[in-house]
């Protein structure tokens, strides 16, 4: 491993150990250093981050900023202890960080997606990928949550996966679905037989029988997603991460659908979540055109009753 390589390991380390989960900046941390050793590069410089920022050249200027935003925190830690490291400047790009608007599945693609998945080889493995598209679609949970999950966190016997240290450092009880709870025991018979060496701190396992990581199950899910033909033209493709989008509409839609009060019940789905601020869960309101039009409706309703 080169200096940079070990560097981007202590920085990890010493971050996550405060409580930054850092999955995605690992990720793509990762993806740099390997760019800088293919340019025999042993500093992190302007030029350096800029041209592996934008290498993804079909990709928008929101992704590159995210991929340059992940080096500068890299380089500000490293040039503390190599003054030869430059940090670049926030305004290098141009423009300004614009939120993803999501991809909405239906239920006829996770249900594509799911059967695509159960024919993975090896076995354990589409099981793995069923059970992970599964879980995050019924739970709304961070994917990084997902790949986090120790066995004794699923607490099937009491229907409920405990989260510990999630984003913003908050824990959390998730309920379960009796139908999810089934499901997970199925997935944990099934592990524990084809792979009885598999270590008691990963719930999901692995094609090896170790820990998930984040580029395995994106490269796996991107797969998925060509085979059964997924695409959304003109935007980012449909990510994992979507299934935690697609979760939240579909409660809210279920709560307009049954007449219940939504503004009590917005807390409840923040919390749920695991959102600090419901200003997080409001914007699934403005990302959903059958969201925006259940509350006109709700609101056309109220106003018609004579006051």
């Amino acid at each position: 491993m080169t200096a940079l390589g070990d560097s981007l390991e202590e920085y990890l380390r010493v971050r996550r150990s405060v409580g930054y989960k850092l999955v995605l900046p690992g990720w793509l941390l990762s993806d740099f250093v390997a760019f800088c050793d293919t340019e025999h590069a042993v500093s992190i410089t302007t030029d350096l981050a800029l041209r592996w920022a934008t290498l993804p050249s079909q990709a928008s200027s929101g992704w590159w900023r995210t991929r340059l935003s992940a080096v500068r925190v890299f380089a500000r830690y490293l040039s503390v202890i190599d003054p030869a490291t430059q940090v670049p400047p926030p305004d290098l790009l141009p423009g300004r960080t614009t939120r993803v608007r999501p991809y909405l599945y239906c239920t006829a693609d996770i249900d594509a997606l799911l059967a695509a998945a159960g024919a993975l080889t090896p076995a354990l493995w589409a099981a793995t990928m069923r059970t992970l598209i599964g879980l995050l679609a019924s739970t709304g949970m961070r994917v990084g949550e997902a790949l986090a999950l120790g066995r004794e966190d699923v607490r099937l016997e009491d229907g409920v996966i405990r989260i510990f240290h999630a984003k913003g450092g908050q824990s959390r009880d998730v309920p379960l679905h009796p139908s999810t709870v089934a499901a997970l025991a199925t997935y944990a018979l099934y592990r524990d037989a084809a792979e009885p060496s598999a270590p008691a701190s990963t719930f999901l396992v692995s094609r090896a029988g170790g820990r998930l990581t984040y580029p395995a199950v994106s490269t796996a899910f991107a797969g998925l997603r060509r085979t059964i033909g997924l695409v959304d033209p003109g935007r980012r493709n449909p990510r994992l991460h979507d299934l935690r989008h697609h979760f939240a509409v579909v409660t809210l839609l279920d709560f307009y659908a049954s007449g219940r009060d939504i503004a009590p019940m917005l807390p409840l789905l923040s919390t749920y979540l695991g959102h600090v601020n419901p200003a997080s869960t409001y914007w699934y309101l403005q990302a959903c055109p059958e969201l925006m039009a259940a509350a006109a409706a709700r609101l056309s309703m109220f106003s018609a009753v004579p006051s």
